[in-house]
């Protein structure tokens, strides 16, 4: 693919998502008119005081629930998207996922522990994050031998680690008190349930400049598919370039599934997706993953805040609409996956 074609697709990916902004923004139980969300928007963004037909609810519905939830939304397609792009380049492997070195289940475990014992934790926003980096460190750590770190023992670490705070976080569900047990089993889900301007400013400081450093090794992730002999041959320093990516990665995914929960799939297949518009080359692919995560979670939320009346987790509806796209890339690449 020419490079006039790569940037055309990635400008049409991120009309895209400009597109499903709005529409994001109009939806929910309480209805308010276009006109009536874009002066709310455009008022609050310029300090203008607000139109006489506009009320108090209609600005703290849109201003205060809907607006932080979007963006949350996109910073958190964005982040888990990323990092699966820079993980699978980092260990040469298809199948990988933000949460391969324990992200998951150590932020489950830390939830928990704050969840069942809450006078000992801060709140479960930090400690998920706090024990999300403690299992990445761990299985780091692990995977070391003399100063040297293979893919395969990072991965295979990542998983025992996994294994690990996955059993902790069973003994919280069984010492957890019912009202426990159902906030525990919320979160796990993972929703935008509670999303403020909090939120959004937590993880824009931590997802931002990630994604940006991921992009800018972006050559490196390109070099490093290659082996990491090719890679020493053309001046790349395969162990410090894994770690500074790895380090970006589990950051960006880290701040948000402790803000969001554990959200399933959307690392995993906004990577190929993107690869089959743009091709392999990882500079292109990391911005196209990023607006394909973001539209790709975007419309998972507003289904899942709009589809019944009750609110229906968002780690439910990415999983529904995720599994048949990875089943139809199973059966139309598996032979290239095999080979590889």
């Amino acid at each position: 693919m020419t490079f006039r074609r790569k940037l055309v697709a990635t400008l049409v990916l991120a009309a895209l998502l400009a597109t499903a902004f709005f529409p994001a923004l109009l939806s929910g139980a309480y209805g308010i008119g276009p006109g009536r969300v874009a002066s709310i928007v455009w008022s609050k963004a310029t300090g203008r005081p607000l139109p006489a037909n506009v009320t108090r609810a209609q600005e703290v519905v849109v201003w205060r629930i809907r607006l932080p939830r979007v963006i949350l939304a996109i910073v958190a397609g964005v982040a888990l998207s990323v990092s699966g792009v820079a993980y699978q380049g980092c260990f040469r492997n298809p199948l990988v996922e933000p949460y391969i070195l324990g992200v998951s289940s150590g932020a489950a475990c830390g939830a928990s522990l704050a969840i069942v014992f809450p006078a000992h934790f801060p709140g479960t926003q930090p400690t998920a994050f706090a024990f999300a980096l403690a299992a990445v460190f761990l299985a780091y750590n692990l995977a070391r031998n003399r100063g040297l770190i293979s893919p395969m023992a990072l991965v295979l670490s990542g998983i025992i680690v996994g294994a690990l705070f996955s059993a902790a976080a069973g003994v919280m569900k069984y010492l957890a008190a019912d009202s426990q047990l159902r906030e525990i089993t919320f979160w796990m889900m993972g929703g935008l349930y509670f999303a403020d301007w909090g939120d959004v400013g937590l993880t824009l400081k931590a997802v931002l400049p990630a994604a940006i450093l991921l992009w800018w090794y972006g050559w490196h992730l390109n070099v490093l598919s290659l082996g990491d002999e090719e890679a020493r041959g053309l001046g790349v320093n395969p162990a410090r370039s894994r770690l500074v990516i790895i380090v970006a990665s589990t950051l960006a995914a880290s701040v948000c599934v402790s803000v969001c929960g554990i959200i399933a799939w959307v690392g995993l297949m906004t990577p190929h997706a993107a690869r089959m518009i743009l091709g392999p080359d990882n500079r292109w692919v990391m911005p196209g993953a990023a607006a394909l995560g973001a539209i790709y979670l975007l419309v998972c939320d507003t289904i899942a805040r709009t589809l019944t009346m009750a609110e229906i987790p968002l780690g439910i509806v990415t999983s529904i609409l995720g599994a048949p796209y990875l089943l139809w890339l199973l059966r139309s690449k598996g032979r290239e996956l095999y080979a590889n």
